[in-house]
């Protein structure tokens, strides 16, 4: 060999040390990321299960204790005794004595800015919404998230959502109408500058009450029994 070529690298060889470099590394990121998701998955679902146990007391006043249950395939319900995130959860709440108040349901749909996540109290007793949470919204500051204040919480503490004769639905949609010009118990009186929100809250709270609020009602006794809560 001259001395011309000493000291030369085979052609080639930096770019297959770069390419087995990057794929190092991009190993050691994706390990890391699984590892990282995996030691947080349970602390996420924890908070999540206390965050919605926290709004279920919002939603439903008067209570002192809540009891979370789940649909099942033959449509009633049983007491939840696992934390599974993949299944619904509704949360009944409950008094001193042992008195059901109101049975909270979750709803979600797309508003001005991405998904818009709704926690909603029902009394099956009297048929009407009285509460109502945002759980989750990326709405603009200020206009948006005034859904999350009086007056437009107002429309939330006794919402007429009685069902039909043979309770399969709701006897009347959920509207938003304009500012102003709510004249019925089942309107929602939407909020100048906001309107688009207010028109999502009503469909995302339309359409989950006519999909939850006639099961719920159906299996009533399954929550408004009295039975003693502990302390």
């Amino acid at each position: 060999m001259s001395d011309q070529n000493k000291g030369i690298a085979p052609e080639g060889s930096g770019d297959k040390k770069m390419i087995f470099a990057m794929a190092s590394i991009g190993i050691i990121c994706a390990f890391l990321i699984v590892v990282t998701y995996e030691s947080t998955k349970v602390t996420i679902e924890n908070n999540r299960a206390k965050a919605l146990e926290d709004a279920v007391f919002q939603v439903i006043p008067g209570i002192t204790k809540t009891k979370t249950f789940q649909l099942n395939p033959d449509q009633t319900f049983t007491e939840m005794t696992t934390n599974n995130p993949k299944i619904q959860k509704y949360c009944a709440g409950y008094d001193d004595q042992g008195v059901c108040k109101g049975v909270a349901f979750q709803g979600s749909g797309k508003a001005y800015g991405e998904v818009l996540s709704l926690l909603f109290g029902y009394d099956p007793d009297q048929q009407k919404i009285i509460g109502f949470y945002v759980l989750e919204s990326k709405e603009t500051p200020g206009i948006g998230d005034k859904i999350e204040k009086d007056p437009f919480l107002a429309n939330m503490k006794s919402m007429d959502v009685a069902l039909n004769d043979d309770h399969s639905d709701l006897k009347n949609e959920i509207k938003t109408v304009k500012n102003g010009q709510k004249t019925n118990g089942w309107e929602i009186d939407a909020i100048t500058g906001a309107t688009i929100t207010s028109r999502a809250v009503g469909n995302i709270l339309n359409t989950s009450s006519k999909e939850w609020i006639p099961k719920i009602y159906k299996n009533k006794q399954t929550f408004l029994s009295n039975v003693k809560t502990e302390k």
